[in-house]
């Protein structure tokens, strides 16, 4: 009775180590032909939103937002089928000085009070390039819904080494017009158009 216990045990590991050992990692790729479908989740530890303004137009003053939580359902071999949703918390807009972070989390921005998070929602998609493609969508920002193109370009897919789940990265270029979103605050003297610069690593979903 024994033998036989200790016989299926070991081969119940023989048979786990034999699935371990066919889900060999993938190398990184910069093809974006290559990479898995599905859907992805951000690692919010690796994908920012960097903002930066016009400020009296002596200097451009830069900020972030993070905390940012996407969506994303890739379809590589029909990319303009893929569909991106994402939600921006506006009350830890970062900016590396106290009050100026409590004025934009205030009434006179972002009015995070009742408006806490900003939402993007793509409603198309259009390759520009092997590696790059325009996502228009809608913005949402302060109860305000505004159409919005995002400039995205595909870095890399593959096995992150950190923690071994598939990952793939882009990066993306917007310009908005807060006035716009009716953030009018201080205009002229800080600028209406507001670039943002993306950073995201999405992981692969279970």
């Amino acid at each position: 009775m024994m033998r036989t216990t200790a016989l299926a045990l070991a081969a119940l590991l023989l048979n786990a180590t034999a699935g371990f050992a066919q889900e060999k990692p993938a190398d990184p790729t910069q093809d974006p032909t290559q990479v898995k479908a599905g859907r992805y989740m951000l690692d919010s530890d690796h994908g920012k939103i960097t903002w930066s303004v016009g400020h009296l137009g002596y200097s451009t003053y830069y900020g972030q937002f993070t905390g940012v939580t996407a969506t994303l359902d890739l379809d590589p071999k029909a990319p303009t089928k893929s569909h991106l949703s994402v939600s921006v918390p506006l009350s830890g807009a970062v900016a590396g000085n106290a009050r100026l972070e409590q004025q934009l989390a205030g009434p006179d921005f972002f009015d995070a009070g009742k408006f806490p998070t900003a939402t993007f929602t793509a409603t198309g998609v259009e390759q520009t390039s092997p590696t790059t493609a325009r996502i228009t969508g809608d913005l949402t920002l302060r109860g305000v819904t505004k159409p919005v193109s995002v400039d995205a370009t595909f870095n890399q897919a593959g096995t992150n080494p950190i923690d071994r789940r598939y990952t793939v990265g882009f990066d993306g270029r917007a310009v908005v017009k807060r006035s716009d979103f009716g953030v009018s605050a201080y205009l002229p003297l800080l600028g209406d158009e507001v670039s943002l610069r993306i950073e995201g690593e999405f992981k692969e979903s279970p």
